[in-house]
């Protein structure tokens, strides 16, 4: 067990360093994209939602094609990774790079592994279940694709994405202020208040 354990956090810290060489260039700007990202001031989530609103809003009056909107997206993507490591020394200042922002820059980089990870351990759990409980596995996929759906056919595409961006986009500052702790206790306390009212009713 502790061998296994040993191979999977050098594993990590394998893929960690290996990332970390990967993104250095950006290390500047995720740094200040994180401080962001965990409303290290009270404002950010206003800015957060600001900047969304502006994009989707450009978006819906621009009306781009999927093909025309997938295409200026990659070139968005292919400009920031040829322009950010040039440019973030010159816009961030000098190239100091203190004790506290590598270990932060590490982190973040073990943080982004740790999810790949979780992402790829529900994805093989799925499969597990298709070859545990077939049964299982069709009613709940079939279920949630359906739920999906649905949404999908009540609320409109561009507003779907939006809330679905925003909410992603909030979810580490809620986290880390311990918002979603909070209302999750409260939710599992009033589920335990209705199961004893239930329990005392059956009694």
């Amino acid at each position: 067990m502790a061998e296994g354990d040993n191979k999977s956090t050098n594993l990590y810290a394998q893929e960690t360093a290996q990332l970390e060489e990967q993104l250095q260039g950006w290390g500047e700007v995720i740094l200040a994209g994180d401080r962001v990202l965990r409303w290290e001031k009270p404002w950010f989530p206003a800015v957060l939602i600001g900047v969304t609103t502006l994009v989707f809003m450009l978006i819906y009056y621009l009306d781009p094609s999927v093909l025309t909107g997938v295409s200026c997206a990659v070139m968005i993507l292919c400009l920031a990774d040829y322009l950010v490591p040039t440019l973030a020394p010159r816009v961030f200042g000098s190239n100091k790079w203190t004790t506290e922002q590598q270990q932060r820059f590490h982190e973040i980089c073990g943080n982004l592994v740790k999810s790949q990870h979780s992402v790829g351990g529900w994805w093989k759990r799925l499969f597990a279940l298709k070859e545990e409980k077939p049964k299982m596995y069709f009613l709940s996929v079939i279920s949630s694709l359906l739920v999906v759906a649905w949404i999908g056919q009540q609320v409109h595409n561009l507003i779907l994405t939006y809330l679905i961006v925003s909410f992603l986009l909030l979810l580490p500052g809620l986290n880390q202020h311990g918002i979603i702790t909070k209302y999750a206790g409260m939710a599992k306390r009033e589920i335990n208040k209705l199961l004893k009212q239930k329990e005392k009713k059956n009694e």
